[in-house]
């Protein structure tokens, strides 16, 4: 069985920080940063933003050179007051500097690390070297500080933020995440397994890396996984990628999250979505696949925590995390 790592719990009042770890913060970004920073606070923590959030500093795409974004991040993983790290927002850039952080300072200390799109190909890469736990989930800007906002029922922005607090704070497993949408069954089944994966492409970039998951961290996973920007063709090639290495083979399930501008194939004749190219690729598999579920380039996201025993109810068409996210420090 692989070795997960889980962070240490966090408690009301611990210092949580926003950097950037991938993108920059880009003018106009401000208002959404605070409101960010506010919907952090009211979960119970203090909030800091990293200098490097800042629309003044930026290198092309990103927030600083590899260099520049390693050393922010290892000094808040060698920090000790710094108990959780939020990503402000994905990007372009965390593959620039995978070889210099400080996995030592994660084995030592490790933390709770929010963010999903690039950020997923952080999780990825630490959960294949140490085991960590991260937390694929909403980013400051476009998420708590975005899409929480337009959230019209009060109940469930109040649901999230519980449900938030919650995964941070107690080493106990939340049980069946709440839908916010229809959740769809694309095929029957019910499994349990470790959750493995983040945003597609990013995944099937990180196998070509020698931060790649080992194959045993796919053996009877529960695959999630969401797309943006891309087309359906390409989201067919890196299927099959999955597939041809042997991912698709050893998994036990997959959940597909809500895609982002993805548009279906057409070309006059033949149409093709994403429900067509997943059962496509997986003809010989009759593992049970969930999608529409709420994660992905969207805001609210249901916290995914990788490694983390979840249940996959395709049938009832259920989510449920079954073993806590952080630990007791």
């Amino acid at each position: 069985m692989s070795v997960i790592l889980r962070p240490r719990a966090l408690r009301s009042g611990d210092l949580v920080v926003v950097s950037a770890p991938s993108g920059r913060l880009q003018p106009g970004e401000e208002p959404l940063l605070a409101r960010g920073v506010a919907m952090l606070e009211r979960m119970g923590f203090r909030v800091r933003v990293s200098p490097m959030v800042n629309p003044a500093r930026s290198r092309w795409w990103a927030s600083g050179t590899p260099e520049e974004q390693a050393s922010e991040l290892n000094g808040l993983l060698r920090d000790p007051e710094v108990r959780a790290i939020v990503a402000h927002t994905g990007g372009q850039s965390t593959i620039g500097y995978l070889d210099l952080i400080d996995l030592d300072a994660i084995r030592a200390d490790p933390k709770p690390i929010l963010g999903y799109s690039d950020i997923s190909l952080l999780h990825m890469a630490l959960h294949s070297r140490t085991g960590l736990v991260g937390l694929h989930s909403d980013i400051a800007t476009h998420g708590f500080g975005g899409g929480w906002y337009t959230v019209g029922d009060a109940a469930r922005r109040s649901q999230l933020v519980d449900l938030y607090t919650r995964v941070l704070t107690e080493a106990e497993a939340l049980g069946s995440l709440p839908a916010m949408g229809t959740w769809e069954s694309w095929r029957p089944g019910r499994v349990q397994g470790p959750l493995v994966g983040g945003l597609l492409n990013r995944l099937v970039q990180l196998q070509a890396t020698p931060f790649a998951l080992p194959m045993e961290r796919f053996d009877g996973a529960v695959l999630f996984w969401e797309e943006d920007h891309r087309s359906v063709k390409r989201i067919w090639g890196d299927l099959h990628t999955l597939r041809l290495c042997g991912v698709l083979d050893r998994i036990a399930g997959m959940v597909v999250g809500i895609p982002t501008e993805v548009a279906p194939y057409d070309d006059g004749r033949d149409r093709a979505g994403i429900r067509d190219v997943v059962l496509d690729v997986l003809p010989r598999r009759e593992i049970p696949v969930l999608a529409q579920v709420d994660f992905g380039h969207t805001a609210p996201n249901l916290p995914l925590p990788l490694g983390i025993r979840a249940d996959l109810d395709a049938d009832s068409r259920t989510l449920s995390l079954l073993e806590p996210a952080v630990a007791e420090g």
